[in-house]
């Protein structure tokens, strides 16, 4: 009998936390492998603790990986998805935030030409919430229930509101049929005067060693939903990139989300 050889891939950002927390977590795993890590060129042919060979470069992924996961910042994303595209390959998983429009814009013009996977976060929890956020926030009338985010994360992130906040604002905006960008009302200091009818505010604390945590309240005169999830630790959102990885392999050139991967979306096996 053959066995299925495991899926090469080669993690961007390996010298930081996410990074380093994929290539830890491919550990044992018999359907995926690590061929490559690699970091800015200055990094390049160092050894991170922990691993036994030195840190490649671009070239070296984009040769001998069947996928990238990429967790990076906001412009070296942009140049990896580009020289991923131009190659005609591999596949991009990117859970890169911080991310302007424009620069959405050059990640979804790269998904034309190979298949990649992205998103803000990929807990299975969390894209459980967003579900629920979407269909509260069709249920309850805007003129009666005011939304806000809530997210709280360790003292070096930095970009605010959070990927993942940015996507629970979405989703309610999505399930009342408008546009986050028309709606998003993110700081509050001095005499704001009164909360604006059907507004989704954010909310943003930085401290210490927190992982991530989210939560989505509405908001009545006389009672309060509020849906959150936690972060426990930073391994699950590595599991969940190795899973996105693992699922894109073989896809048609696309832009995909965890809906995707987790087979939520109609018409998904």
């Amino acid at each position: 009998m053959t066995s299925t050889p495991p899926i090469r891939i080669g993690v961007a950002g390996a010298v930081g936390r996410m990074g380093r927390a994929i290539a830890l977590s491919a550990r044992g795993r018999e359907d995926v492998v690590v061929s490559v890590l690699f970091d800015r060129p200055d990094f390049a042919g160092q050894t991170p603790e922990g691993f036994a060979a030195p840190l490649g470069d671009v070239a070296a992924a984009l040769a001998g990986c069947d996928v990238i996961i990429d967790f990076t910042a906001p412009q070296a994303s942009i140049t990896l998805a580009q020289a991923c595209a131009e190659a005609g390959g591999p596949a991009l998983v990117c859970g890169t935030t911080g991310v302007s429009e424009a620069d959405e814009a050059r990640l979804r013009a790269a998904a034309e030409r190979i298949p990649m996977v992205r998103t803000g976060n990929f807990s299975l929890g969390l894209n459980l919430m967003l579900g629920l956020v979407r269909q509260a926030a069709a249920a309850l009338p805007a003129r009666d229930w005011d939304v806000e985010v809530f997210e709280a994360h360790h003292r070096r992130k930095v970009d605010a509101p959070s990927g993942t906040a940015l996507m629970l604002g979405a989703a309610a905006a999505a399930g009342r049929g408008v546009a986050l960008a028309d709606v998003s009302e993110r700081g509050r200091d001095g005499l704001t005067g009164a909360r604006a009818p059907g507004a989704i505010g954010f909310t943003a604390m930085r401290a210490g060693g927190i992982i991530g945590e989210h939560s989505v309240v509405f908001a009545a005169e006389d009672e309060i939903i509020t849906f959150s999830h936690s972060a426990r630790d930073r391994s699950l959102f590595a599991r969940g990139a190795l899973a996105a990885a693992a699922w894109v392999v073989g896809r048609p050139a696309g832009l995909y989300d965890m809906m995707d991967v987790l087979g939520f979306k109609r018409g998904d096996g």
